[in-house]
């Protein structure tokens, strides 16, 4: 694997750690702002706003230029949304600068999920992008628990300080690691807006949304169901969530040569396996062991259908990957969003802490049935990802003969640079 994915996975790593990191920190930030600890978690939502907002705006309107320079403007952009959350004087500027910082999270990943199945041969294009995406793993194992410890011994501001340091050292590895990619004759916004205009992208894109929506009706209220129902103190809370994030990167590893090997059936089995996980857990929450089993598992299955995912939309918006690439981590906090908000439904209507559980599993049946249809739709052995969508075509990006030569060649000159 060349060097320029370590590069990737160093942005992934600030991203998921400044997405994150404001939850541990409610209090500390709710303390510096005058505002109570319900009003700050508006800044959470306000980093998601601005993921769903930024990525198709900013992919958008650098379609025209080339991928390492817009990533650098892209990881510039996140330097300076982080440090001006730091140094926000009142809630309202907090707001702002949240928002700020979130808006070239999905850029940033759909630009680099395209340049990471660039830098490889096509059988090992999922396995470079699940390796970017490792970072944001890691940072629920050790960025989130970390930046935490840091905001509550030196005050919240001092994590979001330390997450710009992340976003500097992410912007020299992309510069120095991350070769030249041309874009393809004829790219443009009207370009990446015409390849997201078909059914294949809407059914993906609802797969996403509706599938990953049955993890976080669960993750969003794991910490109050493992306190009130498994019985766990709320000092060991911090501990499953490391585990759950070792249960992504778990995840993540697998998903690659398994997306490389079989496209659809990965996703297929991954949303499966979600749907009877979930429903289990919802048992097996009443007792630890087999509440921790399934919290491993949980985190393991959400991660494992990024990548497939990640590749189907790319692959089907053949000429125009990005924009497709980018789209995806909207789809995914909107999913973020309505899964937190069903499963806190059918607790306030009195179903039980363990309720989102089902309400979970669900939503990942639901979207294992809009992945099927996807596949069906492809036509022939389609459903059985053995039709269209070829990895070769997220390569090549597009540019047919003219877009592998330029792909073969990038490969080469990091090969002969001995990354």
């Amino acid at each position: 694997m060349p060097l320029a994915l370590l590069a990737l996975a160093v942005v992934a790593f600030g991203i998921g750690t400044t997405e994150f990191v404001s939850m541990g920190l409610l209090p500390q930030i709710a303390d510096g702002v005058g505002v109570s600890v319900p009003q700050a978690g508006n800044l959470v939502s306000a980093y998601a706003l601005g993921v769903v907002v930024g990525a198709p705006l900013l992919t958008g309107l650098g379609a025209k230029i080339p991928h390492k320079k817009l990533l650098l403007l892209l990881a510039g952009l996140f330097v300076v949304g982080n440090v001006a959350s730091a140094l926000a004087p009142g809630f309202g500027s907090l707001f702002a600068a949240r928002v700020l910082a979130g808006l070239p999270h999905g850029a940033l990943f759909g630009v680099g999920a395209v340049v990471a199945s660039r830098l490889v041969a096509p059988e090992r294009a999922a396995r470079a992008v699940s390796t970017m995406f490792l970072g944001l793993t890691v940072a629920n194992i050790v960025g989130v628990p970390a930046g935490t410890a840091l905001g509550q011994q030196f005050g919240w501001r001092s994590a979001y300080l330390a997450v710009a340091v992340i976003g500097v050292v992410a912007l020299v590895a992309l510069a120095r690691l991350v070769p030249h990619q041309p874009r393809a004759e004829g790219a443009g916004i009207r370009h990446e807006l015409k390849a997201m205009g078909n059914r294949h992208i809407a059914i993906g894109l609802a797969t996403a949304v509706v599938g990953f929506g049955g993890c976080f009706a669960v993750y969003s209220y794991l910490v109050p169901m493992l306190t009130e129902v498994t019985g766990m103190a709320s000092s060991s809370t911090t501990l499953v969530l490391a585990l759950y994030g070792v249960g992504m990167t778990l995840g993540t590893l697998l998903a690659g040569p398994m997306t490389d090997r079989a496209l659809r059936p990965t996703l297929y089995g991954g949303l499966a396996v979600m749907a009877v996980v979930l429903f289990a857990f919802y048992f097996a929450v009443q007792h630890t062991v087999t509440a921790l089993v399934c919290v491993l598992l949980i985190g393991a299955m959400g991660s494992f259908i990024t990548t497939p995912v990640q590749m189907l939309l790319m692959a089907k918006a053949e000429q125009a990957p990005t924009m497709a690439a980018a789209s995806n981590h909207s789809a995914f906090n909107l999913a973020n969003a309505g899964g937190a908000w069903l499963g806190g439904l059918v607790i306030s209507a009195g179903w039980g802490w363990a309720s989102p559980a089902l309400v979970g599993a669900s939503l990942a049946a639901v979207g294992l049935g809009l992945a099927v249809v996807g596949g069906v739709m492809d036509g022939g052995r389609g459903a059985l990802g053995l039709g269209r969508g070829k990895r070769s075509t997220v390569v090549a990006g597009g540019a047919g003969r003219e877009g592998a030569e330029r792909a073969a060649s990038v490969q080469q000159a990091a090969v002969s640079r001995g990354e």
